[in-house]
């Protein structure tokens, strides 16, 4: 669900519509904007409009959220960044950007009162059901939002609404008519399902060299840093519980259970304690990369390392990858203590010799041996169908697929899903890691199941709609180009 959504997520801006009213309609969690820079202001323009960077604050924490409840509450940081959570949050208001540039060339506008009526029915700014300006600020607060950002976020999400809206065209008879003919066709095939057990591939070495030869440039070592490293320890700073309980009182937000539960002073005293101290270290371990840098202090150790290994932080892996050999890195912070980073020299990617890759080869080379004895085998089988043991089904249909055994019922579907679209009487059609060899016995359309007509009209607009809006991006992609003024925003 994931990949699909990282995958599809630029498409899914008005069709989700997951960000304010969304979000704070379903409940806002107290989770903490996300330190994009060093400072505030325009991180991109997009045709003729900037974007601010409290709007990806905004944004990247619905998102969080979003992923979070899907993952039961099991996402943090790390694997935030892993997925690109700050690309994707980036790419929604590219995307919504570009519908604003549109809108606002077509004339369309949101009137203040609309504004203010979207802004009231939020559930989660209500109190018995009336809108209520405490419960709204202190989301603001928690938020670091301003009011005014807030409602001109609105205000864009409402005329993107409104746009969509104006561009929407209902499914028209002769549409819903085809369609129903499509979901009401049943197939009784005969089939066969082939795996990786019903081939055998054998290899050796001399295989396995003259695979690594033709593909030499495709096995190469990673690029490597030396590194010599300054480390700044924080765990021995002195604080207080007086000023325990002050840092986090201001920063209450950030400290949350899996559900996105604020947690209370007491829960949270250990994590906040470990985040002051590394604030107050900042000092010391920036008088060390001063230090460091005019000579007077020698580095803790010297290691070598591939770029983006686990033994530092990503974040301050994106700053020594846009350093150059002998350039010192400022401070970042890597578990529980500050890294300052001398470059000592960048190792260049070299080819491996086969013994180096010889692991690596075997697992390509087993993978698309068997891919190609599998396609072997399912033509074999389909000259041969009819002679062989093969399975003869009942009728099926992308609802009736829980019969082609012995496939599981995702696999089932993904099948009929390529069955019902082909236009082949008999082939062969990969499924995850099977091939299924097919023959189309008899073919016959249901009657239409009037009770399922409104289902038959939401899928069609469906199609449009997704078909509309990726043909409207290209298009918009086209007309308003995008200047992005921040790092690591986009890929």
């Amino acid at each position: 669900m994931i990949s699909w959504m990282q995958k599809h997520n630029k498409y899914l801006v008005w069709t989700i519509w997951v960000a304010t009213i969304a979000f704070i309609g379903a409940g806002f969690v107290g989770w903490g904007t996300y330190d994009f820079g060093s400072k505030a202001g325009n991180i991109a323009k997009v045709g003729n409009i900037e974007i601010k960077q409290p709007q990806l604050n905004m944004v990247y924490s619905n998102l969080y959220s979003r992923y979070n409840e899907m993952m039961q509450g099991k996402l943090d940081e790390k694997k935030a960044k892993e997925m690109g959570l700050v690309k994707q949050a980036f790419a929604q208001i590219e995307v919504q950007a570009k519908l604003l540039n549109f809108a606002q060339d077509m004339g369309i506008i949101v009137s203040d009162k609309e504004v203010a009526d979207a802004l009231e029915n939020i559930k989660g700014f209500q109190k018995d059901g009336t809108f209520n300006k405490e419960i709204y600020h202190a989301y603001l607060r928690s938020q670091r939002l301003k009011a005014k950002t807030f409602e001109a976020t609105l205000r864009d999400e409402l005329t993107i609404q409104k746009t969509m809206a104006l561009l929407h065209t209902d499914a028209l008879p002769l549409e819903i008519e085809t369609f129903s003919a499509a979901m009401n066709a049943a197939d009784k095939l005969k089939y066969k399902v082939l795996s990786s057990k019903d081939i055998n591939v054998t290899i050796d070495d001399n295989a396995l060299k003259a695979f690594w030869k033709s593909q030499k440039e495709n096995f190469m070592t990673p690029r490597m840093y030396k590194l010599s490293i300054v480390w700044t320890p924080t765990e021995n700073t002195k604080v207080t519980d007086e000023e325990i309980k002050t840092f986090f009182d201001a920063n209450s937000f950030n400290y949350t259970d899996a559900k996105g539960k604020q947690l209370l002073f007491n829960e949270a005293k250990a994590k906040a304690a470990k985040d002051l101290k590394i604030k107050k270290s900042k000092k010391t371990a920036q008088k060390a990369y001063i230090a460091f840098k005019k000579g007077k202090l020698e580095s803790s150790e010297t290691v070598t390392l591939p770029a983006n290994d686990n033994t530092l932080s990503k974040d301050l892996w994106g700053d020594i990858l846009a350093k150059n050999s002998g350039d010192i890195v400022k401070p970042k912070v890597v578990g529980n203590r500050y890294a300052t980073v001398k470059i000592e020299a960048v190792i260049e990617p070299a080819p491996m010799s086969f013994d180096e890759a010889k692991e690596e080869v075997t697992r390509l080379y087993t993978q698309q041996a068997k891919k190609k004895a599998l396609q072997a085998l399912a033509e074999k089988t389909l000259k041969t169908l009819d002679e062989s043991n093969a399975t003869v089904s009942d009728f099926v249909t992308l609802e009736k697929n829980d019969n082609l055994k012995p496939l599981n019922s995702a696999e089932s579907l993904q099948f009929l899903q390529k069955l019902f679209t082909s236009l082949k009487e008999k082939g062969i059609i990969s499924v995850s890691d099977k091939a299924v060899v097919y023959r189309i016995m008899e073919q016959k359309f249901l009657a239409a199941d009037e009770n399922k007509t409104g289902f038959v009209k939401q899928t069609v607009n469906q199609i449009k709609s997704r078909t509309f809006e990726a043909n409207l991006i290209k298009m918009l992609d086209k007309k308003y180009p995008t200047e992005v003024y921040m790092r690591g925003l986009t890929n």
